[in-house]
């Protein structure tokens, strides 16, 4: 099985970032010394992805324009000897080919993939979510596309949360374990109430989907909050008859969506970086001795206030 192509949904506001997403899209934050997108795209490329699907809405031509040959842009850099300064971006645009659809109506995940489907055609499509980074010697869309290959079905990452948390996450139930990290899924759960999860392994960024797909999203209705679910379409193709697995991707996952999880991130890839993990660490202890000494004195004055 060879997985080509990757549908990036990227059509959301940002509101968690905003007022910085007022005008820049969420994607393009810097996360370390390039956008949170591109980690996304590269981490495609690795995976043998040729050709990626941009869904954007209102206000994300910078994206596209970011994946763009731009030659006037790269001889100026040239002419100043700044040209290695791009790094990978400019090698990107004659690796891959990129294309844009508008998602004109914010109807949700499940939506923005089947805006795509005329680009995709009978073939089975990755999906990568721009809010999850995934950190680690293997890319975390090659693991799937291996697995989707393997047992020649659709697959979905998964990271197993703590219980309070699952109702952030699409969950799935597991009809059988066949290795620590390889599941037949028996059903998905839309954000599960802690109580109600049939598991705590949730749906985290990628996902390797079986054509049909477009089929079963075209037929799903919009939910309560007014969103088409990419997890019920997903229902849809076990319902139908359809193997779906689920992976645990090896290595570290975090979410950019939102600025603490961005912080993180950012901090782990400086620390793994030449050029600032040195500086990084300095600052890192610095940090520590400063908060010791903070915590030193609030004990003396709740100690003093004791007595």
């Amino acid at each position: 099985m060879l997985v080509t192509k990757a549908i990036i949904p990227a059509a959301g506001l940002g509101t968690r970032f905003l007022p910085a997403t007022k005008a820049v899209p969420k994607e393009m934050i810097p996360l370390l010394d390039k956008p949170s997108i591109q980690y996304v795209v590269e981490e495609g490329i690795k995976s043998g992805v040729k050709n990626f699907i941009l869904v954007t809405g209102k206000n994300k031509g910078a994206i596209v324009d970011h994946f763009s040959m731009d030659s006037d842009f790269l001889a100026r850099l040239e002419t100043k000897n700044k040209a290695e300064l791009l790094g990978n971006l400019s090698k990107i645009p004659s690796i891959a080919h990129f294309m844009s659809i508008r998602q004109d109506e914010p109807l949700g995940l499940g939506h923005a993939i089947w805006t795509a489907r005329h680009a995709i055609g009978k073939e089975y499509v990755s999906i990568m979510l721009p809010d999850d980074i995934f950190i680690g010697p293997d890319p975390g869309l090659s693991q799937l596309i291996k697995i989707a290959a393997q047992e020649k079905c659709s697959v979905v990452a998964v990271q197993e949360v703590p219980k309070n948390q699952v109702s952030r996450y699409g969950v799935i139930d597991v009809k059988k374990q066949f290795s620590p990290n390889l599941f037949q899924v028996r059903d998905l759960v839309e954000k599960p109430s802690p109580e109600d999860a049939p598991s705590c392994l949730a749906i985290v960024g990628r996902y390797v989907l079986s054509p049909n797909i477009f089929e079963a999203l075209e037929s799903t209705s919009v939910g309560a909050i007014g969103e088409v679910q990419l997890t019920d379409g997903i229902q849809k193709l076990i319902f139908s008859g359809e193997k779906v697995f689920a992976y645990k991707v090896k290595g570290e996952r975090y979410d950019v969506g939102t600025p603490l999880g961005l912080l993180k991130a950012s901090v782990r890839l400086a620390l793994q970086n030449q050029k600032y993990s040195s500086a990084m660490l300095d600052f890192l202890s610095e940090l520590d001795r400063e908060m010791i000494v903070l915590q030193g004195k609030a004990a003396k004055q709740r100690f003093s206030s004791s007595l």
